[in-house]
């Protein structure tokens, strides 16, 4: 690991020289003379004195250096029947001219654009329209019920909202425009002006003098230059859910973000100009603002915009023919995309229909990678298959297996290794140090590095209360885990999923690891309930694999827990179910779960992707 550790100690030993060594990789419109303003802990600035555009980075430099010509965006939809593949040149003219009609409506530098879309290429065209002229855009993932909608419109009170007629999903058209006009007519700051995208699947009413159709502005609009902003203007705001209630809008400046992710793109995923790169996320999620959109494009990449699910659209072959015909180098996917084609295509059918010579690395973040999952993909493609590790919050990696510095050795179970910038502390409840190898609070020393949140929108104090105090100096993730002797980082789940069980600190993550470790388990979900006696003891749930009997598999799995871990685990009732909850980007709706467990009547999280799922689980969960 030599060379990673020497690129790994100099970003630690000297962050101004490693992050402006990195920060020449972009184009800028006035060059950063100082690298970290830490004047104000723990608010830290990157490139304090720096101005550029993060659109003329992702857009026009790579068209003026003579490649106009080349993929930039491939819109692959299965769901319509769609595939459109943008050039540079024409991404760059169709983004300046959705610039300027954004202009036209009165959107200037510093005003904020909500963008609630489907997976179709305009979203991505409006999030680089609003970094072109120096709008904020905040992402809402489309099809959101009209209360969040609402609550994230008035936090963020945007000018214009940008929205499409509907999504489409395999076996349902999902209307927008209702809950759009919901949450406007809910909302304090209603915007000026909504601009719509019209699908041919379903057309929507528009409200006269309020709606405009994407069409018509985008025919009569003007091209327009890349405005200059401060590197430490905000790009976007993203919200995440907040313990609250209120969502917290996690913001995302334009200079460290644009050196953090051009640096990723070449040294984590081992992407270079030209190269085809595929986040199978949705715009929505962060994964999709940073490795959909802005990430490949900073790089000079081709990037693929799909529209459609691992199976069903149509079939559990869809991966790898995205793959093979668009000639993808990285794959970025969650565990859970992996397990569904599992799942139905346990022996690997599907995928030897394809030719994948052109698949390098195969990479996955979002939820733990189970060790099942893991093997099953490495065994199939027989390329490294990558689990790395980030947040929201951070932007990009924390932790991974930097494959354009130094391929390591893979630990399955492991996101690798600590990425520059990040300094990874594990902590005692009292803020105290844990051994090698013991499990505690997984922390990042302070400053950040660039590309991760500098604060919370309008809300410095709750970006201080939520993240910084519990142990001043350090940024709480709000994961659990440990580090072994090799300086690789194991992620055993969030603090809430470790459970006390008659005074023994138990991580649920173990649990479900020796639960997947099991050939007949496609999925599961272990989550701590009540007990009058011991405080808390696990409960599991199963889904198995298609064609596989239940019959007493419920106690061979309990005896396997028990085997693993010892007695002192407690898991004495593992439940069969038809599936499990998630949100739309395939994380298990743990807190649901316990919620519904203790009783508790809720209703369900709006990113939820399928509310029978919870509904079904209900007796279950109650029994």
């Amino acid at each position: 690991m030599s060379r990673y550790r020497d690129v790994y100690q100099s970003s630690l030993s000297d962050p101004a020289g490693f992050w402006r060594e990195a920060a020449r990789e972009v184009s800028w419109g006035r060059p950063p003379q100082q690298i970290l303003d830490d004047s104000t802990p723990p608010f830290y600035r990157w490139f304090p004195d720096a101005e550029l555009n993060t659109c003329a980075n992702a857009l026009d430099r790579h068209v003026e250096a003579g490649r106009a010509e080349q993929a930039a965006l491939i819109y692959d939809s299965p769901v319509t029947g769609t595939l459109h593949t943008y050039s540079y040149g024409e991404l760059l003219d169709v983004t300046s001219r959705f610039a300027g009609a954004l202009r036209s409506l009165g959107v200037a530098k510093g005003d904020r654009v909500v963008i609630y879309m489907p997976m179709i290429p305009e979203a991505v065209i409006a999030m680089l329209a609003c970094a072109r002229i120096g709008a904020v855009h905040s992402v809402v993932f489309g099809g959101f019920a009209a209360h969040e909608l609402a609550a994230r419109i008035d936090d963020a009170q945007p000018v214009v909202i940008v929205t499409a007629s509907c999504g489409i999903e395999p076996s349902r058209v999902v209307e927008y425009k209702p809950m759009l006009d919901a949450a406007i007519t809910a909302s304090s700051h209603p915007p000026r002006h909504c601009v719509v995208v019209q699908r041919d699947q379903l057309r929507c009413n528009l409200v006269d003098g309020r709606d405009l159709d994407w069409d018509d502005v985008v025919a009569d609009a003007v091209a327009t230059p890349p405005v200059p902003v401060a590197a430490t203007d905000p790009l976007y705001i993203l919200y995440t859910s907040g313990t609250t209630g209120k969502p917290k809008g996690i913001v995302r400046d334009n200079g460290g973000h644009a050196v953090a992710l051009l640096w990723s793109m070449r040294h984590i995923y081992g992407i270079d100009p030209g190269d085809t790169f595929w986040a199978a996320s949705d715009v929505g999620w962060v994964v999709g603002h940073s490795y959909i959109v802005y990430g490949p494009l900073l790089a000079g990449a081709t990037t693929v915009l799909y529209e459609g699910k691992p199976v069903g659209t149509p079939d559990p072959g869809a991966f790898w023919r995205v793959i093979a015909e668009h000639r993808v180098k990285a794959l970025f996917t969650a565990p859970t995309a992996i397990r569904a084609i599992r799942k139905e295509d346990p022996n690997g059918v599907w995928l030897t229909r394809y030719n994948l010579d052109c698949l390098k690395s195969l990479f996955f973040a979002g939820e733990r990678l189970d060790p099942d999952t893991y093997h099953w993909a490495t065994e199939k493609l027989g390329i490294p298959v990558i689990d790395h590790w980030w947040q929201t919050e951070t932007g990009w990696a924390i932790a991974a297996n930097p494959m354009g510095i130094e391929p390591m050795s893979i630990k399955p179970g492991s996101p690798a290794v600590a990425m520059p910038g990040y300094e990874i502390a594990i902590l005692h409840a009292d803020g105290t140090g844990c051994a090698t190898g013991e499990e505690g609070a997984i922390c990042l020393t302070l400053p950040l590095p660039p590309g991760t949140f500098p604060t919370l929108w309008n809300d410095d104090a709750r970006f201080e209360s939520s993240y910084l105090c519990e142990h001043p100096g350090y940024y709480l993730t709000g994961d659990g885990g440990y580090v072994d002797e090799d300086g690789y980082l194991f992620v055993m789940g969030r603090i809430d999923d470790v459970i006390n069980v008659a005074g023994h600190r138990l991580s649920t993550g173990q649990m479900e690891a020796v639960l997947a470790s099991h050939p007949a388990v496609a999925e599961c979900a272990v989550i701590g309930v009540a007990d009058e006696i011991k405080g808390q003891i696990p409960r599991g749930f199963v889904v198995l694999q298609d064609g596989v009997s239940p019959a007493g598999l419920a106690a061979e799995l309990v005896k396997l827990v028990r085997d693993e871990i010892g007695a002192v685990a407690c898991l004495k009732q593992v439940d069969v179910v038809a599936a499990l909850p998630k949100t739309r980007s395939g994380k298990i709706l743990r807190k649901a779960m316990r919620s519904i467990a203790h009783g508790h009547e809720e209703p369900p999280p709006s990113t939820i992707e399928d509310p029978d799922i919870l509904h079904a689980l209900r007796p279950v969960l109650r029994g």
